[in-house]
């Protein structure tokens, strides 16, 4: 196992909201939007989610970075690019979905998520346990992230 360096746990945190960050930037104004769309039930406000995504960000970065400690372990690249994946897919989720506006898309997105997601955490914790359960909130979050996508879908079609 590598030794902890506090920097590159910080570059891993900081790597992971910086990629929430600019995802949000290219999506454009997204809470004047999402307030005029149909939302199903249960949906929080609009402020909610940049709340909920600063954290979720900061336990996937600090997780990746448990993961890149493990770089005997065989398991600890594909966990990686797993990570890497779905960081992807939840990147291009806000564009899809805000920018251009394409529901069903962002639905199909969010499915994959969350699937991403949960192969990422099975991955994880293979290798750490606590990587692995590190990303429950984030799984929860995502499948109802998947669940307010499908309904905006369906509740908007014209």
């Amino acid at each position: 196992m590598k030794k902890f360096s506090l920097t590159d746990l910080i570059i891993f945190i900081v790597g992971t909201e910086l990629v929430g960050a600019l995802s949000a930037l290219i999506s454009g104004n997204m809470g004047d939007f999402y307030s005029t769309v149909k939302s199903p039930p249960l949906s929080p406000p609009g402020v909610v989610f940049p709340v909920v995504w600063t954290i979720l960000y900061a336990l996937m970065g600090a997780s990746a970075y448990i993961i890149f400690r493990h770089c005997e372990s065989e398991d600890s690249a594909p966990a990686l690019r797993l990570y890497v994946m779905q960081l992807a897919v939840n990147f291009s989720w806000s564009i899809i979905f805000f920018r251009f506006r394409a529901f069903g898309l962002a639905a199909v997105a969010a499915i994959l998520l969350a699937a991403l997601v949960g192969g990422m955490i099975i991955s994880f914790y293979r290798i750490s346990k606590k990587a692995g359960l590190m990303n429950l909130p984030y799984l929860m979050w995502s499948i109802f992230a998947a669940y307010l996508a499908c309904g905006v879908w369906i509740l908007n079609q014209k």
